[in-house]
């Protein structure tokens, strides 16, 4: 009796505008990124079965990547370069483009083997000078913010935590996290745009734009500093937090281990945190 036939990995560096488009995740009846790939895919390859996509960051509605990734397992014969991109190139709308597709290690899984996904949130503030043309994806707010004040704020954050109070909890879900950065810098272009960057080893949903909506509030002095400290205490969600929009937010990077270490760090990110560990101190760099 013969086995399963033999498959082999593929990882897809994938980028889209988030405007079109009710999230990363599959959805009945709406327009989502993986649903358009794993509608797309298997038509321009002429396989007979789905091929399911496993992501790094299931974006939310209206959210951007320039740096997403995912992964798919092909018949084993199959080698889809340089075609596949090619031809998804011509059947994608504009808003949604594979960029990059790389034979990678069967230990290689796209979500349990990262070591950390970037976010980056855009804003302008009082002292920008918004350009219309880039409003979405960029968000604009009336205040002047003091970006001393919000990387001080940002600082208090890092390391391992519950962000309960910012995140919208699942079932069986946990929000422990580790942020490695957080920090906000003022760019050198024509429109004064502030960049807030978010590092972290994993997210839970809307943490990111709940950590930019309490840290702009620090800083454009809306709320204290003991506010943010009182809220990042909560072990539930603050409703005093602003969920901010999603435009204003990309995903640009996920990181990832050599190929050596891949398998290991899947084991270890596959193993739910729990409150033992925060409490224990635990270091270790778990999704």
């Amino acid at each position: 009796m013969s086995g399963p036939a033999p498959t082999r990995r593929w990882r897809l560096d994938i980028a889209y505008d988030g405007a079109g488009f009710s999230g990363w995740a599959a959805q009945p009846g709406r327009r989502t990124v993986q649903g358009e790939l794993e509608r797309w895919i298997p038509r321009v390859l002429r396989l007979d079965r789905p091929v399911p996509l496993t992501v790094a960051g299931r974006t939310d509605a209206g959210v951007h990547a320039r740096g997403q990734v995912a992964h798919i397992d092909l018949p084993g014969g199959l080698d889809p370069r340089p075609d596949l991109v090619r031809r998804l190139g011509r059947v994608l709308e504009p808003d949604l483009a594979v960029r990059r597709l790389s034979a990678v290690p069967d230990a290689f899984d796209a979500r349990f083997s990262a070591l950390w996904r970037r976010y980056v949130y855009r804003l302008w503030d009082a002292d920008s000078r918004p350009d219309p043309l880039l409003r979405g994806h960029i968000v604009a707010l009336r205040e002047q913010l003091d970006l001393d004040l919000l990387n001080a704020a940002g600082a208090s954050l890092l390391g391992l935590r519950d962000f309960a109070a910012f995140c919208k909890r699942r079932d069986g879900a946990t929000t422990i996290r580790t942020l490695l950065e957080c920090r906000a810098t003022r760019l050198d272009d024509p429109c004064g745009t502030i960049e807030l960057t978010v590092r972290a080893d994993a997210f839970c949903h809307s943490m990111v734009r709940s950590l930019v909506g309490a840290l702009t509030a620090v800083a454009a002095s809306r709320r204290p500093r003991q506010w943010l400290d009182a809220v990042a205490a909560s072990p539930t969600r603050a409703s005093s937090v602003v969920v901010m929009p999603a435009a204003g937010l990309t995903l640009e990077e996920v990181g990832y281990p050599d190929d050596e270490d891949l398998a290991g760090r899947a084991e270890r990110a596959r193993a739910v945190r729990s409150a033992h560990e925060l409490d224990a101190g635990c270091g270790c760099d778990q999704t």
